[in-house]
This record gives structure tokens, C-alpha cells and sequence, in this order.
């Protein structure tokens, strides 16, 4: 998950369950919301893990940043330090891209999420 300041749950839950709709995938194969440390007391990202009954887990922006992504931005390197958060944070810890880096439908979009299936789990967003 890539996240604006101040972005609304329901914003972040939207786009999570649609992502996971177009792949075929329940909101209870989620397994975890994974992200960039520096959005770890993001209100909009907590409200919606805790929905989904899920962790947040983080990741440094170096560590991001080391991840090899298809879609790298220079939004997110300017405002976090990284190419990628919600791609290389979905694929930190390896696994298939099921669905790329997406953003919210929202006017301006205010989150991005990507969805990964992990060998011997279910999908993370």
C-alpha cells in the first residue's frame, strides 16, 4: 500500500477489495497490508487492516527501494525516498505480482496498492 497523508479507510478498503475482484480473490485471502515505514501510523491504512483483520507491516525505504519493480515512479522517490512502496512492498518478500501498482478511484486518487501471491500463502495487497 502506497498512501497519501490523510487518505480515508474506506479510500484504502475500496481499492484493496477491488484490486483483489479483478484478480479473482476474496478480501479473506488477504494475509497482510505491507508498506513504507514512514505511513506506518497512517490512520487510512490501519482502519482498513484492521477491517481486514490484517497486520501492517513495514518496510524501510532502502529496503524498498532495492526491490525490483515494473512501474517505479518518481512520486513516490520524491515523497518517500523510494521508486516504489506499494509494488516493492508487496513483492519485498518475493512472490508472483498478481495485480500491478493501482490507484484509489478517488479525485485526486489518495492510495495505491498492488497484489502479490507468496509460495505457500495467500496473496498480500
Amino acid at each position: 500500500m502506497g498512501a497519501s497523508r490523510g487518505v480515508p479507510v474506506d479510500e484504502v478498503l475500496g481499492l484493496v477489495e477491488a484490486a483483489l475482484r479483478d484478480a479473482g480473490l476474496s478480501a479473506r485471502s488477504v494475509v497482510e497490508l505491507a508498506t513504507v515505514d514512514t505511513k506506518a501510523a497512517e490512520p487510512g491504512i490501519l482502519g482498513a487492516a484492521e477491517r481486514l483483520g490484517v497486520p501492517v507491516v513495514t518496510y524501510s525505504a532502502g529496503e524498498l527501494a532495492r526491490v525490483d519493480v515494473p512501474n517505479p515512479s518518481a512520486a513516490p522517490l520524491a515523497a518517500v525516498g523510494t521508486p516504489s512502496v506499494a509494488e516493492a512492498a508487496a513483492l519485498a518478500r518475493g512472490g508472483e505480482l498478481l495485480v500491478p501498482k493501482r490507484t484509489s478511484s478517488a479525485h485526486p486518487a489518495r492510495a495505491t496498492c498492488a497484489v502479490v501471491r507468496r509460495t505457500g500463502g495467500g496473496p498480500g495487497a
